[in-house]
């Protein structure tokens, strides 16, 4: 797991250094060299080539020993003014931002497919059910919109899960801060935090409380992708049948031919389900801590590290899905729908001037004694409905929702530290 914080590690360490050169502890000179290893270091931690050797315990130490190795005690400056606790909370920091903004752009992919596939079906109905009962007529465009504006929503808790991992927690040492006269401030900047975590003991209460708001957001993204895979599920079943998927995400029976099993959105649906119960994991781990650092905090890497890759997966596996899926039209003709419009009927006697309580008894009148016909034409208008489906609004929130994150400070300040 420490190799995905090696890149971050680098980051911090220049910023660090960059600051004790400020503060004297160390000369212009020996900035400048501990500077230039660390940017040689930093496209190996990318590129896969950076590896922690036998008997080294962690990443920090590596680098740390590489600096040494390569500077002498230049190399062993490096740790002035900073604990092993902020240089791995500032680690896990850094890599969470950048983890997080990575999901923020998936999202928005799979949220810009379902706002086309919306546009692009905005005419095509589909039975709307409530308690599993058909109910009122919906369209495809109304569906697809509806995951679109919930992946809107769902970019909100990213936001605050990523603004939260965008604060500082280096100087804030062991937690209980430095004599040294460190500049937090400065390093704040260096890194392109939004801000500091300015008390030095909640800095360190931060940890396990920046992994449950993480692991929260992706949670909502989770559940809205569960609940998607789901409907498609039960869309491509012939009891339904009202979407078909390609071959290539469906699977056979090994006895009935057939059979056309929607596997890749059941296991969508069981990976994103997995995915919901991880802040749990992570609430349980802290239960009950005291403030100050326990190596309980360490086993929250496990949970939180793979859950990137996790939801990502499922992101690109989605978008993907929704991109081939195929849409059914002309559904509401079959017959068997005909009751999907009595609420139009309904609305039609009030528009007549008929109220609208003796208007509902007359067409359930109509419909026990089988003298109900279906007014198939919609006048849908209101904002948001079939006939307005106002997908220039949920984007227009889903622009607001990204640019709340404030992300090109902090790709600014990382690009400029690396050179």
């Amino acid at each position: 797991m420490d190799l995905y914080l090696a890149p971050f590690d680098v980051l911090g360490n220049l910023a660090h250094a960059h600051m004790l050169s400020t503060i004297g502890l160390l000369t212009p000179d020996e900035y400048e060299l501990l500077a230039a290893e660390l940017r040689k270091l930093y496209p190996q931690t990318l590129s896969g080539q950076f590896v922690i050797e036998d008997g080294v315990e962690d990443v920090h130490s590596q680098v740390e020993l590489l600096l040494t190795q390569a500077l002498g005690d230049v190399g062993k400056k490096i740790h002035s003014g900073r604990s092993r606790n902020d240089q791995v909370l500032v680690d896990l920091k850094l890599f969470t931002r950048s983890r997080l903004w990575e999901v923020a752009g998936a999202t928005r992919r799979v949220f810009d497919r379902l706002i086309a596939r919306s546009e692009q079906h905005k005419d095509d109905l589909l039975p709307g059910y409530t308690h599993l009962q058909i109910a009122m007529p919906s369209s495809f465009g109304l569906w697809f919109g509806a995951y679109a504006e919930a992946l809107s929503d769902d970019m909100l808790t990213l936001q605050i899960a990523y603004r939260f991992a965008n604060r500082n927690p280096l100087g804030s040492g062991a937690g209980y801060g430095s004599s040294f006269p460190l500049n937090r401030t400065l390093t704040t900047e260096l890194l392109g935090f939004e801000g500091l975590h300015v008390n030095v003991v909640y800095a360190q209460m931060s940890r396990g409380k920046t992994e449950q708001t993480a692991l929260n957001a992706l949670a909502a993204v989770a559940t809205t992708l569960a609940r998607l895979a789901m409907d498609i599920c039960l869309y491509n079943s012939q009891n339904f049948g009202f979407l078909t998927l390609p071959d290539a995400l469906t699977t056979g029976s090994s006895i009935m031919p057939h059979k056309k099993n929607p596997d890749v959105a059941e296991l969508l649906r069981g990976k994103c389900n997995r995915l919901k119960a991880l802040p749990m994991e992570v609430t349980l781990v802290m239960s009950n801590l005291p403030s100050g650092y326990h190596r309980d905090m360490q086993l929250l890497k496990e949970v939180l590290m793979p859950a990137f890759d996790d939801i990502l997966d499922c992101l690109h596996i989605a978008d993907f899905m929704l991109e081939h899926i195929q849409v059914k039209p002309n559904l509401l003709d079959d017959h068997k729908y005909d009751l999907l419009f009595s609420v139009e009927r309904v609305n039609e006697l009030v528009l007549s001037g008929v109220p609208f309580r003796e208007a509902y008894g007359r067409v359930g009148k109509e419909i026990a004694e089988h003298t109900y016909t279906p007014p198939r034409t919609l006048h849908h208008t209101h904002e948001g409905s079939i006939g307005n489906l106002m997908n220039e609004v949920i984007t227009e929130a889903m622009n607001a929702a990204m640019a709340g994150f404030g992300a090109e400070k902090a790709l600014a300040a990382e690009k400029a530290l690396v050179g």
